[in-house]
């Protein structure tokens, strides 16, 4: 009951100052809704990519050139990973289903009097088994084209529209200044942390070299699946070991290449948003301090306010602890409301981002840890804040109290 009555009282004060309460309350809200709406966020893009890269499988794997730097100077080596040794791996390395390389770049593609600025994808007839990415329209190129050196493409819908190719099958576009075929339409993706899925085009590896030209095959990735889950590092090391002897590397020097698995870029990711997170826990904090001050600050002013309120209480007898409990229960109620207007902000904030973020990010969700930690924060500030202005009101001498004018 003492307890009820005193969070009334508190109520009724900060009703009576609304404005200044509200003012009081700003680094609250502020520190609370940037944590809510940066939960929302990363919690958003966990969901999103996690559901991406578990649709890739778990013997889904990346062997990509690791760039090195040569002493003082920070001098970058050039790094070389070529589709050769993704040809060796294949020959060599037990339990691979399959494996293409990747290389990509940007260029235009034109039709007729039409042009577009794309991105170009150089593979082979695996990378749709691979990715998981399949052809809506037609078909990808298969190991004929690739063999008979056939200058075909498949695109994605986005360059459909943009050129304005209907239907694109069997017509010829320029890439750069390279004329290819359309055999096939990508399935629609949409848009991934940025990416436009749906605005490629795939071309065979080697029609990207007289793209790109024949240094870039020198830095490519080689994308593959083992035959199954239970082989993943036991493919991971032996494409490790063939991978140091042809590139000559021994002893206890580095590896100039990198081989990553799906859990791996997983945990990487976790990571990188983990780390968002904290640092901007610890903006966060900054906002909460200042939040405080201003709340033992304005608790302080209502010290002064009421100090005869505080000597007619005592003098009719409510004890020290009575005072303390009614200044100390005012302070984390104005923390509190402060919290909870932070709280549904941050949910706000974080719809807004997830709907304007290119992507098909999930809906923003607050987890249940995040509303704990955004109230219980809240708590301690108005606490931790409070128990100052709150025994300076518990000590008052009730005499002197009542002369206060």
């Amino acid at each position: 009951m003492i307890v009820t009555e005193n969070f009334r009282i508190a109520l009724r004060a900060l009703w009576a100052n609304k404005m200044r309460s509200m003012l009081t309350t700003l680094g609250i809200i502020i520190g609370v809704a940037a944590v809510i709406g940066v939960v929302s966020i990363v919690q958003g893009l966990q969901v999103l990519l996690t559901r991406q890269f578990e649709g890739l499988g778990a013997n889904f794997m990346i062997v990509q050139p690791r760039q090195q730097f040569s002493g003082p100077g920070m001098v970058q080596k050039p790094v070389r990973l070529t589709w050769d040794d993704g040809l060796a791996i294949r020959d060599a390395v037990a339990g691979i289903d399959m494996i293409t390389p990747q290389m990509f770049g940007s260029s235009q593609a034109k039709y007729r009097d039409r042009a577009h600025g794309t991105f170009v994808i150089g593979v082979n007839q695996d990378w749709p088994e691979v990715h998981d990415f399949s052809v809506e329209i037609g078909r990808f190129f298969n190991k004929v084209d690739l063999d008979r050196r056939q200058k075909v493409a498949v695109v994605g819908l986005d360059v459909v529209d943009e050129l304005r190719l209907g239907n694109p099958i069997g017509k010829e576009m320029t890439l750069g200044t390279l004329p290819v075929t359309i055999v096939g339409v990508m399935e629609k993706k949409g848009q991934s942390l940025g990416q436009n899925l749906d605005d490629l085009v795939f071309v065979p590896f080697e029609t990207a070299l007289g793209i790109f030209g024949r240094r870039a095959a020198e830095q490519v990735q080689l994308r593959l699946r083992t035959t199954s889950t239970n082989n993943v590092d036991q493919v991971r090391e032996e494409i490790r070991q063939l991978l140091r002897r042809r590139h000559q590397i021994v002893g206890d020097d580095p590896d100039d290449f990198q081989i990553i698995v799906q859990d791996e870029i997983l945990e990487q990711t976790t990571q990188l948003l983990g780390t968002v997170t904290f640092v901007v826990a610890g903006i966060v904090g900054i906002a909460l301090l200042v939040g405080g001050i201003g709340i033992m600050n304005i608790m302080l002013v209502s010290v002064t306010e009421r100090t005869r309120e505080i000597g007619i209480r005592k003098s009719v007898g409510a004890r020290r602890q009575d005072i303390l409990l009614q200044f100390l229960i005012e302070a984390v109620t104005l923390s509190l409301l402060g919290g909870a207007i932070g709280l549904a902000l941050g949910y706000g904030i974080g719809r807004l981002a997830t709907n304007l973020i290119p992507g098909d990010l999930p809906p923003a969700v607050v987890p249940l840890w995040a509303i704990a930690l955004a109230f219980g924060f809240s708590t301690a500030v108005g606490v931790f804040f409070g128990i100052y202005p709150a025994s300076k009101a518990a000590r008052l001498d009730p005499i002197d109290a009542l002369r206060y004018e």
